[in-house]
């Protein structure tokens, strides 16, 4: 993983979580996702992420210039059956991919995203799943992720 000149990539640490959930705001944001539904969740996501840090069930990176966080990306890590594709029971969600506007087209997603990959490796995880904006696409699948077919439920609202 190779860094531009002037950036350096960083753990994440509790005292991150705001940040955490901001970057999270602003993505979904980017994403075209309801500002006010996002801004009534910020407070749960902050809790949300100062739990999962502390705990070790979410590693996060960021990447720093000037000073200042810039990007950043998580890995959630999940307890899984073994499956006919690996006896691994641990398997990594990769979530929270942002880089500020100012600081794209610098490849920091494909940097962040190579130190995930790197860390999945180091932790023997075998399978590592992600949902991709539009945007990022193009850099998940260059780094060999390939579509999944998978469906959802919203069990509040949806059809009983």
């Amino acid at each position: 993983m190779t860094l531009p000149p002037g950036y350096a990539l960083r753990p994440a640490t509790v005292r991150d979580a705001v940040l955490i959930q901001s970057q999270r705001t602003a993505m979904f944001t980017d994403m075209g996702s309801d500002v006010a539904g996002l801004a009534r969740v910020h407070e749960a996501g902050v809790a949300w992420h100062a739990r999962m840090l502390a705990c070790g069930a979410y590693t996060g990176l960021l990447i720093e210039s000037g000073g200042e966080v810039v990007a950043g990306a998580g890995i959630l890590w999940t307890d899984f059956p073994p499956n006919a594709d690996t006896t691994a029971t641990t398997r990594a969600y990769v979530l929270n991919v942002y880089v500020q506007p100012a600081h794209r087209g610098q490849r920091l997603a494909r940097a962040l995203m190579q130190a995930a990959l790197a860390e999945c490796r180091a932790r023997g995880v075998d399978i590592v799943t992600l949902t991709a904006s539009d945007a990022g696409r193009p850099t998940y699948e260059a780094l060999g992720f390939t579509p999944q077919a998978e469906l959802k439920l919203l069990l509040t609202g949806g059809p009983s």
